[in-house]
This record gives structure tokens, C-alpha cells and sequence, in this order.
């Protein structure tokens, strides 16, 4: 059972030796806060002798220092690392232990209860075989309960262990322990986990941890230590098809050209034909190259640098697979999403996917549902807040290489990441392509953007005109076409009143509507560039992160911000259309600067004070930079 093996003094390399055949479990601790997950840890490293002399003393101190226990050990000090994490006696980070015992090694990752760091227990379970999903025995299933066993179901783990912990405050009582097995395998059920163990337990006292426990005669089943030693471990990727996300292509010298990753499924020998994807082109494998030589063969969880023997475009990101039995590729998908983010998702905004090695532009373009996690019901939804759980629709910029979740974790996770900040926004799950983006293809056109701008003589582009309601924006812009067309320029002008009377006539002011008003005029813009004009787009287009989707539609040195620079006071003053006094009043919600963000541009190409010049001067001022920047001509 556990213990630290005596070879460790005697014999270390039979000690590693011994490690090397021994295999590997990684399982998560979850549930609400304050059930005993850290404890739990804490008491498995203890049994397992897994905790050195002077990592004893400092926990003994630290006990009678910070700890929970009247003076007595606090197992959760070791696991609980971070000062605010001990202050506060709840788990914010994933802390992973590694422990051993006689027939296995272990790695744990103890995940935060706390609502907040919901996204760090996604973290934890992302790499899991199996978990420990503890509940307090005093206070039964809670909603952090059902959000993480959830997560767990969504994320393919299948052996799942019930931890009804602290039985000792409730005189190890069998109805408590009962009842609480019976609600929770109602729940279970309704989220495909139909099979679990249920464990009584005491982690403080160590009561079913590493032995049976005297205090629950009528419990028979494993304590959860013999538990995790029979568990299955992982399913044997090796007899899944060839799959290697390429991480880096490796390039030496001028004679050496290879492609390095891990293996995430199958095996793979000089001779095979592989496919690269997205591309779809093929080749054979050349060599598998390793710091300590050539192997006859590479398997799932190696990695490896393979050469191939034709020289055929490879790049970061793309996937090597097995030619007889390739991955999918698309560029529009249904997936589960789990947002982490204080900032709700809002369709239509471009984010960050990064799956695997591959970076990509995605956008939500249709929440179907969010669940509730309580009841499991499907709500009508159109954003995600901070820790909901929704099914959405995303359509991404260039297709990817992938296989459904339920069959891979590396070809079927993802995460979003916000654009600006770099913040991790968002968790998600692939389910499948959606059809039609396998019907969709560009067609191409013999008469290009190129031609069409030299037919009117001139370069088109995006002048995009952005500040509060009330700077000036659509008088300086009607000003600036007028000087174009007076100079025979080809031009139109996409004002947000008039836009809103027709195409986007549908959409109201909420963030998700500005967003998609933001979103189709970049698109419209895009096409009118296309065709050779000269656009003048003049929107609040509050956000940083649409502004910049809009420019990057666009090709290089085709979009111009114009950014119409009035204090909210001055705007507010001037008042022209008595918006603003209709959102003082609260007859306007969502109103720009009152109770909605204006984020100023950062980095515009042309900044218009209008407190020190006139709409004229604004206009003329923007013409001679066009015709400057742009030289000759506009």
C-alpha cells in the first residue's frame, strides 16, 4: 500500500527503475469550497510518506501558526501555497502533487471550489484520467457540486469517485450518507455519468483514505486510495490514428528540414504515408529523429522530429496524420463553450482560438443555449457571463485540422483569448462541423479589387471616422467626401443613422448589437474597398476590439482611423439631437459615455481636436494627410 519505498536509501537507481514499469494516474480533486479537497491531498501525500522531515516541521508549525485545526495538523497547508489562499482558507490556483505507492504513481491536481476559479479547475481536469468530486457530508450537493461534476462529464472523464467527506460531523451517519448518493445519482444521470463510487470519508482524520475505517462497518466498498490504484489509466492513444500538431519547424541548416510535436495518437514508422492539414498535401515519412538518434518508430505521447521525403510547404500549426485516416477540416463548428471572463462573450466579436499549435480569428456567430447547471435546462441565450456554460456556433478565418472532443482532447479543446489583452477568455469543446462549411468555397473572379481601383484611378480604402455621438464625425466626413468628389473621386459614405435605417434596421443597442452593427459595416466596407471606392464610414464604434477587426478585413494601408476627439463634456454641451439629455434622464439605455464605454483609439492614423478646429479645417486637414500618405494622388 503506500509508502516511500526503502530503495529510495538503499538503491536509487532500482527505486527509478522501479518507477519507469509503474503506471501513471493523473486525477483532479473538485467540488464546492471549503469541502476538504486541499485536506484530502494533504493527507494522501502524508500516508504515501510522500513528505520529508523538515517538510513535516514547517507543516506542524504552520498548523499551529495559520492553521484550521485547533493546533493539530492541517493537511490543506501543503497543498495551499499561496498567502491568499492560507488567509483565506480556500484554494485559488491548481496546485499538482506527485505521490507514489507500491503498484502506482500519481499526479494530482487540487482545484479551486470557489465559483470564480472556475476556469483553473478546467485547467485541472483538462488532463485528467479520473476525479474525486468531494462534498461535505453536512451540507450535501451544492450548485459548485453539480457545475464541476458537469465540467468533469463535458470533459470525457469517466471514472468518477464521490468523495462524501467529513462523515464525522454527522456521527457517520448511513441516511445522510444515502441520501446524498441518491440526489447525486439522479444528477449524475442526466449528465451521462452513470457509473461512480461512493465513498463515506473522513480526509482530516483519515478514515477510508488508505485503510477501511472501523466508523462505517456498513460501508464495504474500497478505500479510495485501493481505488486509485485499480483505476484503468488513460485509454491507449496508440491505437488511435496518426495525429501530430507540428510545433516547430525544425531548421538547422541548410540540409536538415523537420517537423517537431508530439505525438497525440498513433504510432508512426519511416514508410508511412502522412497528410498534412490543412493543406491536404502528402508525403512519406523519411526519419524520426531524436536528441539520442534515429527510432524505428515514434507513438502517442513521444515527441519526435519527423522528416518527410518530399519537400512539401509545413508550418507551425498544421497536422501531420495518417493518410488512410486523416482528422476533418473545417472553418465553421458547433462547441460547447465555458466562459471564464468578467466580460461577457458577445457574438460577433473576433477573439483569439488557439487549438493545439494553431492560432486562429473566431467568431461567435450564433449562441444556441446556455445551461443551467442546477437543473440542466437550456436557456435561450445571447452572451455568456462569467463561468455560464453555453452551446454556440463559431466560424474562424482559415480552416483547421480537427477531431471531435469526444474522440481527441488535442484536436478538439480550445481556448479564446481576448485580442487585446491576451487574456484567456474562454474554454471550448469541438462537437462538429456545421455542413455548410463544407459547401461554401471562394469562387474566383477574373476582375480583382486591383483592377477595378485602376479603371477609377485611384487606391480604394477604409476612412473610418470613430468618437462620441455629438463629436462631428458625420459633418466632417460628408465635408471630406464632398473635397474627394470635387477631385473625382469614386466614393460612399456609411453614416450609422442612415445605415440603421435599413440594413441594420434589426438591431437595437445593446453590446451585442453594436457589435454586429460594428461587424456587418466592416463587412460591407470590405466589399465596397473590393470594388475599387473609396469608403468613408462614420460610426461611434465604441469598442477597440471591432474597430480592429474592421481594419484587419482590409488590406495593408487600406484602413485610416480617423478618431473625432470631443470631451464627453463638450459633446454633451453641444447636445445637437438631445440624446444626451434623454440618457441623463434614463429614457436611453446603453448610451455611449453615459452608461456604456467609449474606448478610445490608441494608435489612429489622424487625430481631429474639434474643441481647436472647425468642421472645415477638420476636413481639410484630412485630405491633405490622405493625399500625402498616399502619394500620387488619393
Amino acid at each position: 500500500m503506500a509508502h516511500q519505498s526503502a530503495l529510495i536509501a538503499e538503491d536509487i537507481e532500482a527505486y527509478l527503475k522501479q518507477h519507469e514499469v509503474k503506471s501513471l494516474l493523473r486525477f483532479i480533486t473538485c467540488g464546492s469550497v471549503d469541502d476538504g479537497k486541499s485536506t484530502l491531498i494533504g493527507r494522501l501525500l502524508y500516508d504515501s510518506k510522500m513528505i520529508f522531515e523538515d517538510q513535516l516541521a514547517a507543516l506542524e508549525a504552520d498548523s499551529r501558526k495559520v492553521g484550521t485545526q485547533g493546533g493539530e495538523i492541517d493537511f490543506a497547508l501543503l497543498v495551499d501555497g499561496l498567502a491568499a489562499e492560507r488567509e483565506q482558507g480556500i484554494t485559488i490556483d491548481v496546485a499538482y502533487r506527485f505521490f507514489s505507492t507500491d503498484r502506482r504513481k500519481f499526479i494530482v491536481a487540487d482545484t479551486p471550489g470557489h465559483e470564480q476559479y472556475t476556469r483553473n479547475m478546467v485547467t485541472g481536469a483538462s488532463t485528467a484520467d479520473a476525479a474525486v468530486i468531494l462534498i461535505d457530508a453536512r451540507k450535501g450537493v451544492l450548485t459548485q457540486t453539480r457545475r464541476h461534476s458537469y465540467l468533469v462529464s463535458l470533459l470525457g472523464i469517466r471514472q468518477v469517485v464521490l468523495a462524501i467527506n467529513k462523515m464525522d460531523l454527522v456521527d457517520w451517519s448511513r441516511e445522510v450518507f444515502d441520501a446524498i448518493v441518491e440526489e447525486y445519482r439522479d444528477f449524475a444521470r442526466q449528465i451521462g455519468l452513470t457509473e461512480f463510487t461512493a465513498i463515506p470519508m473522513s480526509a482530516l482524520k483519515g478514515d477510508n483514505i488508505t485503510d477501511g475505517s472501523a466508523n462505517t462497518p456498513w460501508y464495504s466498498g474500497p478505500p479510495l486510495m485501493r481505488w486509485l490504484e485499480d483505476a484503468p489509466a488513460q485509454e491507449d492513444l496508440r491505437e488511435k490514428p496518426f495525429r501530430m500538431p507540428v510545433q516547430w519547424v525544425n531548421r538547422p541548416n541548410l540540409d536538415f528540414r523537420g517537423f517537431s510535436g508530439l505525438v497525440a495518437s498513433g504510432a508512426v514508422k519511416p514508410g508511412d504515408k502522412v497528410k498534412v492539414l490543412p493543406s491536404g498535401r502528402e508525403s512519406t515519412v523519411d526519419r524520426i529523429v531524436t536528441l539520442r538518434g534515429d527510432l524505428p518508430e515514434a507513438v502517442a505521447g513521444q515527441s519526435v522530429t519527423l522528416t518527410l521525403k518530399d519537400e512539401i510547404d509545413v508550418s507551425r500549426g498544421d497536422v501531420l496524420a495518417s493518410a488512410a485516416a486523416p482528422p476533418a477540416v473545417a472553418d465553421q463548428f458547433e462547441a460547447t463553450l465555458v466562459w471564464f471572463d468578467d466580460e461577457p462573450l458577445l457574438p460577433g466579436r473576433p477573439y483569439l482560438m488557439k487549438l493545439g499549435a494553431r492560432t486562429v480569428t473566431a467568431q461567435v456567430t450564433e449562441p444556441k443555449h446556455k445551461v443551467n447547471v442546477n437543473t440542466l435546462e437550456k436557456l435561450a441565450a445571447t452572451r455568456l457571463e462569467l463561468n455560464e456554460i453555453g452551446v454556440c456556433n463559431l466560424a474562424l478565418s482559415a480552416p483547421i485540422a480537427f477531431d471531435p472532443y469526444a474522440d481527441s482532447k488535442d484536436l478538439g479543446g480550445f481556448i479564446l483569448i481576448d485580442r487585446l489583452s491576451n487574456r484567456t477568455v474562454g474554454a471550448g469543446l469541438l462537437h462538429f462541423a456545421l455542413r455548410r462549411s463544407q459547401n461554401i468555397h471562394w469562387q474566383a473572379l477574373d476582375v480583382d479589387k486591383a483592377a477595378r481601383s485602376a479603371l477609377k484611378g485611384q487606391k480604394a480604402r477604409v476612412v473610418w471616422f470613430t468618437g462620441l455621438s455629438g463629436a462631428g464625425k458625420s459633418t466632417i466626413a460628408n465635408l471630406v467626401e464632398k473635397r474627394l468628389h470635387a477631385e473625382g473621386r469614386h466614393t460612399y459614405l456609411l453614416d450609422g443613422d442612415n445605415v440603421r435605417h435599413g440594413l441594420n434596421k434589426d438591431l437595437g443597442f445593446t453590446e451585442e448589437d453594436r457589435v454586429e452593427n460594428i461587424r456587418r459595416v466592416a463587412e460591407v466596407s470590405k466589399l465596397m474597398v473590393d470594388a475599387g471606392l473609396i469608403v468613408l464610414v462614420s460610426f461611434i464604434s465604441p469598442f477597440r476590439a471591432e474597430r480592429r477587426m474592421a481594419r484587419e478585413l482590409m488590406g495593408e494601408r487600406e484602413f485610416v482611423e480617423v478618431f473625432v476627439d470631443t470631451p464627453l463634456e463638450e459633446a454633451e454641451r453641444r447636445d445637437v439631437k438631445g440624446l444626451y439629455k434623454k440618457a441623463r434622464a434614463g429614457q436611453l439605455k446603453n448610451f455611449t459615455g453615459i452608461d456604456s464605454p467609449y474606448e478610445p483609439p490608441e494608435n489612429a492614423e489622424i487625430r481631429i481636436d474639434t474643441t481647436r478646429m472647425s468642421p472645415d479645417e477638420a476636413a481639410e486637414q484630412i485630405f491633405a494627410w490622405l493625399e500625402g500618405a498616399f502619394d500620387p494622388g488619393i
